[in-house]
């Protein structure tokens, strides 16, 4: 938000800055890069006006767009700012606008990914009593993922960890989730508190052994489920323990 706020502000002509990421970029010859820092002020400015001049659905549209794994979303999402702030609400629904076709494209990869992490979580308790699930996702969905179990087990201690992003989406008891990075002594501290049990084996047998032979179905199975979700699945997981890195 900081980034679109000082591009904007530059008045250098959108047709000559193009946004994006440090660290997830190659640097060109003859162009001149301008480093953006976090201002609270500007990360609310630019939030505003969204909402209020374009939209809340529009907001969402952009925050979901902007947890994808896409390199190119912040410039993306610039793109979309540029015709909803000249066209409004509508905007969001002109698909005759390529920024549109774009930001939905990658909003819709993110919200999908997330819907589909709701059911392919696994908690499970570990020594000292709270609750831990690992996920690998393409997308950052720990805050699209995180109110959903918020919300229906508001009484648990858990912690939704992202082993790619060494990010943890923590929720003491009674009280909000909030997100934090996580460091290499707090991962050790988690593999050494996790242990597997007795039911997670007996799940995991269940599992192998209540399927029907003859209705065995590998391609359907990877359709509905694909295999990069499974390394994290306890019914797919021998050694729990040793996911944890």
């Amino acid at each position: 938000m900081c980034c679109i706020y000082d591009a904007w502000a530059s008045k250098a002509g959108h047709e000559n800055v193009r946004l994006m990421i440090d660290g997830e970029f190659e640097y060109e010859l003859f162009t001149e890069y301008i480093m953006s820092e976090t201002v609270h002020e500007k990360f609310y400015k630019v939030i505003r006006a969204i909402q209020q001049k374009i939209s809340m659905e529009a907001y969402t549209v952009v925050y979901r767009a902007a947890m994808s794994f896409e390199k190119e979303r912040l410039d993306i999402i610039y793109r979309f700012l540029i015709d909803g702030f000249k066209y409004g609400g509508r905007a969001l629904y002109d698909y005759r606008l390529e920024s549109v076709r774009q930001i939905n494209r990658i909003a819709k990869k993110a919200g999908n990914e997330s819907h589909l992490f709701l059911g392919f979580i696994r908690f499970e308790e570990m020594k000292n009593r709270v609750l831990f699930a690992q996920i690998e996702p393409k997308c950052n969905v720990l805050t699209l993922v995180a109110p959903h179990f918020e919300e229906r087990m508001p009484d648990e201690n858990w912690i939704i960890y992202d082993k790619k992003r060494r990010l943890a989406a923590i929720h003491p008891a009674g009280r909000q989730y909030y997100i934090s990075m996580l460091t290499d002594a707090e991962v050790e501290q988690i593999r050494d508190m996790y242990e597997n049990d007795t039911y997670e084996f007996l799940w995991r047998v269940f599992f192998n052994t209540i399927g029907i032979d003859e209705r065995k179905n590998p391609a359907c199975q990877r359709n509905m489920l694909p295999m990069w979700y499974r390394d994290c699945m306890t019914e797919f997981a021998e050694d729990k323990k040793s996911c944890v890195v």
